[in-house]
């Protein structure tokens, strides 16, 4: 290597060199310093809901969780969009110069971007209509998929949402894949119990014992605070020749139906079999 060519490349490293090294440290150091500012946002909802008295977010609190996770994610991705340019640029690679085979490229892989493009446009409109926010429980139809993607919403991105189901598997879906959203905890839910008694028993007395059970569980100091109003039964749902179907409802705080849900059926049970009426299977 001759003595001139050696002296560019050292002054190429102390001049585009050292600004690439500069510009990739910047867009690193950006990341994590963007990243703190949403854990920090994050962890400030999460303490103000758990320092709260409230049991359960706020839809309010749930859209601002969500919103600042894709107002990072689309900042990072245009700052590293940037940072790449100017890398390119300092490597000698004329930037106006890649504008015609960068539109052969584009119109070559635009099929395949059509996927892309249709996630982000889902996912937009995903936060924008408030249809879930984090911490919600959702029940997900996907695109070519037989089950339903059924879980808690851990992340939301403007590509992807990210559940977490009861086994502790986390389950990631694109956004434009979405085909039907049902949100199982958004303002309010509903616990409904189906108990099987057998044709010959006593419907008025059946109904008698599931309106003391829904009297009691609403006066209950740990049941109360998770129900919206006192259970209520509906009366009968489905009638076949040797066993009849009573439904109970009750409305409660978003995401708790379960819990009071089980609560619930453990009541009925042990009440039918004070009175000698057996639950069929």
């Amino acid at each position: 290597m001759s003595l001139a060519t050696t002296s560019e490349t050292t002054n190429w490293l102390r001049s585009n060199g050292l600004e690439i090294v500069l510009l990739i440290l910047g867009a690193i150091l950006f990341s994590r310093f963007a990243t703190f500012i949403r854990d920090r946002i994050t962890r400030k909802i999460d303490e103000g809901f758990q320092g709260g008295d409230a049991l359960v977010r706020s839809e309010a609190a749930k859209h601002r969780h969500a919103l600042a996770q894709v107002v990072t994610w689309v900042v990072l991705t245009i700052a590293y969009v940037l940072v790449g340019m100017e890398v390119l640029r300092r490597l000698g690679f004329a930037i106006t110069g890649l504008v015609a085979p960068a539109a052969v490229l584009g119109a070559a892989l635009g099929f395949g971007a059509q996927r892309i493009v249709q996630d982000i446009l889902a996912g937009f409109f995903l936060i924008t209509e408030r249809q879930y926010g984090f911490g919600d429980v959702v029940r997900i139809a996907v695109t070519g998929a037989a089950e339903m993607a059924e879980g808690t919403v851990e992340d939301v991105t403007l590509r992807i949402t990210t559940l977490r189901n009861s086994d502790g598997e986390v389950i990631t879906v694109p956004n434009g894949q979405i085909v039907k959203v049902t949100n199982l905890s958004k303002d309010w839910a509903r616990a409904a119990i189906d108990v099987p008694v057998s044709a010959s028993a006593d419907i008025t007395r059946v109904n008698e014992i599931l309106h003391e059970v829904g009297t009691r569980a609403y006066e209950d100091a740990r049941l109360k605070p998770l129900l919206l109003d006192e259970p209520t039964v509906m009366g009968v749902e489905d009638l076949t020749v040797d066993q009849m179907n009573i439904r109970m409802v009750a409305r409660t705080l978003p995401g708790k139906q379960f819990e009071v849900g089980r609560e619930l059926r453990v009541r009925v049970a042990a009440a039918l079999r004070r009175e000698g009426i057996s639950e069929t299977t």
